[in-house]
């Protein structure tokens, strides 16, 4: 019997225990327990089955959530799992670090209405655990095998996405990687807190299993060129990501003790994975016992925030120029972040990192917000007057990422960019300006989130079938 939905009226929102701060902050472990299965049910009988669902709306996969909240609260648990698998490749790591407070949850009419939205992101990370427990994950046996070949350039979500979706497809796929890891940023950028390596790890178990090839170690510019990699695969898709960080031109940003986000995370990650990291143990990219000033507003910013303090450091800031309105991040990871003890300062802006040799203070200035510019946003501006330092041992610059000079670096200056650097395609067929090669995620978009690279991902696989089956069908007939 189907379990009467709309149950928002007698059913308060619940999100799954969250383990205490003081506790969590001493260690990598996921802060959230998992539903029970009662309570995944109670949740999901919380949606109001809208006539238009705005949370599918609101997720860039489309995801049907009203759809698999009903399954859910009926207990039909598998076909709720098949049903999210369906429009998304890795649902066990989109509910663990989507930001559902920006997207599905924040576009929840319960949300709009005050009744508080239906908790859509722990409800999707319980159906695929629940899935993999019970053995209904399986790997990809497509029907019919095909000849034809595709490589891959990047193991981060959207090469990976596209990999599944081309593999179901009976593609020969090969994926190629810098890291010795499967993953990607999955693995070297978002600490085990947010998203356990154990869960990546297992989806990457399974690709292997469904016959998906992985070059490691493999650097595309150093191990080959993108011209060996065309004469070798049908079709090539370019999901590299974005690496190259964004700096901040400003005296001192030389300084021992100035570092990079993506450096700091890199290297907090590989410790935890158990590997041997020289920069770690000599302390240069280790908070424990200093005074950390992070400074950015993402959710990048947010990990570094709370790797440091896990890590030990004495105290841990992180400085935004504008105010926790405008930030970025997810108001979640912010409160996170408070409940373990970092001191946000709004509305400041760095001047200089002061030291010889090495960073000891930071000193910055008081914004107010002006006038909008041409995106809408308020630009900050400094108060005159308003100047202020603070004492500072490790100084994490998380100011977003660009794009690396792929043309260069891949030895193929007719690979079309944009002014940002990022690799322009064509909107329908995800194509580049070569023949057969193709990009998606933030390569192409700049910087963003997990789910937008998993769309793009999906979207350029479905590209290169098309491509591939065209180009077989015009060699046919001639």
């Amino acid at each position: 019997m189907t379990k009467a939905m709309q149950q928002f009226t007698s059913v308060d929102q619940k999100m799954p225990e969250k383990r205490n701060s003081h506790e969590r902050a001493k260690d990598f472990g996921e802060i959230y327990q998992g539903f029970p299965v009662p309570k995944a049910a109670e949740q999901s009988s919380r949606c109001e089955q809208c006539g238009i669902p705005f949370c599918h709306v609101g997720c860039p996969l489309n995801n049907n959530i009203p759809d698999w909240l009903q399954l859910t609260a009926d207990g039909r648990l598998e076909d709720a799992f098949r049903l999210s698998q369906a429009t998304n490749n890795f649902p066990e790591i989109t509910g663990r670090i989507c930001p559902q407070d920006r997207l599905c949850e924040g576009a929840c009419v319960l949300e709009q209405s005050s009744h508080d939205t239906v908790t859509i992101g722990s409800i999707e990370k319980f159906l695929t655990d629940t899935a993999f427990e019970n053995d209904w994950v399986k790997p990809i046996k497509p029907s019919t095998e095909k000849t034809d070949s595709v490589g891959i350039i990047g193991a981060g979500p959207a090469g990976l996405a596209a990999a599944e979706e081309l593999r179901r497809r009976g593609f020969q796929v090969h994926v190629y990687d810098r890291h010795d890891r499967v993953g990607g940023l999955l693995v070297y950028g978002i600490p085990n807190f947010k998203l356990d390596k154990e869960v990546v790890e297992r989806r990457a178990k399974l690709m292997k299993e469904s016959k998906i090839n992985f070059h490691l170690s493999f650097e595309v510019g150093r191990d080959a060129t993108l011209s060996d990699l065309r004469e070798k695969h049908d079709a090539l898709l370019i999901a590299t990501g974005v690496y190259k960080a964004h700096g901040i031109k400003v005296p001192g940003n030389d300084l021992g003790g100035v570092v990079q986000a993506l450096d700091y995370l890199i290297t907090s990650n590989r410790k935890g994975l158990g590997d041997s990291v020289p920069s770690f143990e000599d302390g240069t990219l280790n908070a424990k016992d200093k005074n950390v000033v992070v400074i950015g507003g993402g959710d990048t910013a947010m990990d570094c925030v709370r790797t440091a303090i896990r890590q030990g450091a004495k105290s841990v800031k992180c400085y935004y120029r504008r105010d926790r309105v405008n930030m970025p991040g997810s108001a979640r990871e912010v409160q996170h972040a408070e409940e373990e003890g970092v001191e946000f300062v709004w509305l400041a802006n760095p001047q200089a990192f002061l030291g010889e040799g090495h960073v000891t203070s930071v000193r910055a200035v008081e914004m107010h917000l002006g006038i909008a510019d041409e995106s809408g946003r308020q630009t900050p501006q400094p108060i005159e007057g308003s100047e202020f330092e603070v004492e500072a041992d490790l100084v994490v610059m998380a100011l977003g990422f660009a794009p690396e000079d792929l043309p260069k670096k891949f030895g193929e200056e007719s690979l079309e960019v944009t002014d940002w650097g990022t690799v322009t395609i064509d909107d329908t067929s995800k194509m580049t300006s070569l023949d057969g090669v193709f990009a998606a995620g933030d390569i192409v978009r700049g910087a963003s989130l997990v789910v937008w690279a998993i769309r793009d991902g999906r979207e350029a696989a479905e590209g290169i079938r098309r491509y591939i089956e065209n180009k077989t069908q015009l060699a046919a007939a001639s």
